[in-house]
């Protein structure tokens, strides 16, 4: 089926560029042009968009108004700023409705990659009402202790650009959020950047401080706990995930992007189950009560409740975010290795082991045991299943505490 894009511009001329540009599309996508955002709301009314992309400067309502009101009419709608402007105060306006920015010109092949990579990403999810819940969503909620510390430190004079890339990186709804903004052009860096502290040093103290104390693009926890769920223990697990991620990459001897990448992903692997405890914690609750009742596995009930995963909710957000497709692979098709394309070791494969080896003794998370986990049969097919003594000994060494070498 082919997927509808409408494009918005008040140039005639960049809309001309654009028909040109994307001809060859035309067997793949239905593509609609408008010249203000007035017009592409009558169109939308009119029939149904899997992604808008706007310019972000027009007269009478901006990129920034459009996208906002995109988000409150079809929060299922990818929504992607296309501009030439580079003015903070304008970018600022954007970030909290924007999923992607892209900056003018821009190459027919990226704004393809983008645009069908967002398309395919939403047939991860089965459910409408899971494609709208995660697209309408601003940030992750954050942990209020670490929410607190970073507000308390932003005000701080003796705030350094280090400190606050330590206190980021420590919080998974935050790191998922800068990655987002370092990855696409929302401040003109576009980068391949999954480093927390290095994100924070690319878009500067000034701006960092202007987009959590006046944008407010990151939120607290504010919901009470849900039957079963420990945020804290959730929190742990992925940050010891990640450290047994970073320490196995490191022993593989992979480059330091990879490095990097794998510990992202270890850290973010189950961002889903924030999704899906932020938006539907009565149901998600229940959910898991069920599992634990039954000692049955919490990755097999959500398929059978949601016709998909935390895995699938984690990975669509992280993708819609434009953060970079190794991390999005790993966190998609963590539980099930197999059905992912790549060849290991990469990031997916590090991922699936240290999320199944890290959960083994675990027992404040009502989730199966460690050994159902693994897939002992793909890391056979790699031919890395002798590594998996060596890497459970790295497991321990994280679990007492005993810090992998950088």
């Amino acid at each position: 089926m082919k997927k509808s894009v409408l494009f918005v511009d008040d140039e005639p001329l960049i809309l001309q560029g654009l028909r040109r540009m994307l001809r060859a599309m035309r067997g793949e996508w239905d593509m609609k042009f408008a010249r203000s955002g007035r017009q592409a709301l009558e169109i939308m009314a009119q029939e149904r968009f899997d992604v808008v992309v706007s310019d972000m400067r027009m007269p009478e309502m901006d990129g920034a108004q459009l996208l906002s009101e995109v988000k409150r009419r079809y929060p299922d709608t990818v929504r992607i700023i296309l501009s030439g402007q580079s003015d903070k105060e304008a970018t600022m306006k954007t970030v909290r409705h924007a999923h992607q920015y892209l900056f003018k010109p821009c190459q027919a092949a990226a704004l393809k990659s983008t645009i069908n990579r967002a398309c395919a990403l939403r047939d991860l999810l089965a459910q409408d009402s899971l494609k709208r819940l995660v697209s309408r969503m601003e940030s992750l909620p954050s942990l209020p202790s670490i929410y607190t510390e970073l507000v308390d430190l932003l005000q701080s004079p003796d705030c350094s650009i280090q400190t606050v890339g330590e206190v980021i990186a420590r919080d998974l709804g935050m790191t998922a959020k800068i990655l987002q903004l370092v990855n696409s052009a929302f401040f003109g860096i576009p980068r391949h950047i999954s480093s927390p502290a290095q994100a924070v040093g690319l878009l500067g103290l000034d701006t960092v401080r202007a987009l959590v104390l006046t944008v407010g693009i990151f939120s607290k926890f504010e919901k009470e706990g849900v039957p079963l769920f420990g945020i804290d223990a959730l929190w742990n697990h992925s940050i010891r995930t990640g450290a047994i991620c970073k320490a196995v990459a490191l022993k593989q001897k992979m480059d330091r992007q990879m490095v990097d990448d794998t510990f992202m992903a270890g850290l973010l692997h189950d961002v889903g189950k924030l999704v899906l405890i932020a938006n539907i914690p009565e149901n998600y609750g229940a959910l898991l009560r069920e599992a634990k009742e039954q000692e049955a596995s919490v990755y097999e009930k959500e398929v059978q409740a949601l016709g998909t995963s935390h895995a699938e909710v984690g990975a669509y957000l992280l993708g819609l975010w434009g953060i970079p497709d190794t991390i999005v692979e790993a966190v998609a098709f963590h539980h099930a290795p197999k059905n992912c394309l790549a060849e290991g070791p990469v990031p997916l494969t590090i991922v699936h082991v240290a999320n199944g080896l890290e959960h083994d003794g675990n027992r404040s998370l009502p989730m199966e045991n460690a050994v159902s986990r693994i897939d002992f049969s793909y890391l056979e097919r790699l031919g890395l299943i002798g590594r998996i003594h060596e890497w459970q000994e790295i497991c321990n060494d994280i679990k007492e505490g005993v810090r992998p070498d950088d």
